[in-house]
């Protein structure tokens, strides 16, 4: 809206509309999808340290020299997507890989090995194809 100056001032319309644009964007994290929690490294490193075994908050701590509660955050978003499973013991927690989980990925990163193979096949052929053309000069 413009006033006897040409300045614009805004109606309580835009500023609904700011404030409803402007508004914090979820956590890509806080979507329960396998792929979204491995793409942050830290939940990547963590899923590294536990394929050894079972450990606890601190093991994993003192392993990545990552903060305490990065951890648990990192823990809780790999949790809710099935990745890493939790039991008590004690006053600790213990957590544990759940590889099962991590089947999504596979079967996507299994389309393009196939597509690699594929590849690798074809530039095999062309080679054992350049090297009888070579004998026969």
């Amino acid at each position: 809206m413009g006033d006897q100056c040409g300045c614009w001032h805004p109606g309580w319309l835009d500023i609904f509309l700011l404030r409803n644009m402007l508004k914090p964007v979820p956590l890509a994290a806080a979507t329960p999808d396998v792929f979204k929690a491995i793409a942050e490294a830290h939940r990547r490193e963590i899923l590294d340290a536990l394929m050894a075994g079972e450990k606890a908050v601190g093991a994993i701590v003192t392993d990545l020299s990552m903060s305490q509660p990065q951890v648990s955050k990192h823990l809780r978003v790999l949790s809710e997507v099935g990745l890493v499973s939790c039991r008590s013991e004690g006053r600790r927690r213990l957590y544990r890989l759940e590889p099962a989980h991590l089947r999504p990925v596979q079967e996507w990163v299994a389309k393009y090995e196939q597509a690699m193979n594929d590849r690798m096949d074809r530039l095999d052929d062309y080679l054992k194809q350049l090297q009888r053309q070579g004998k026969r000069q």
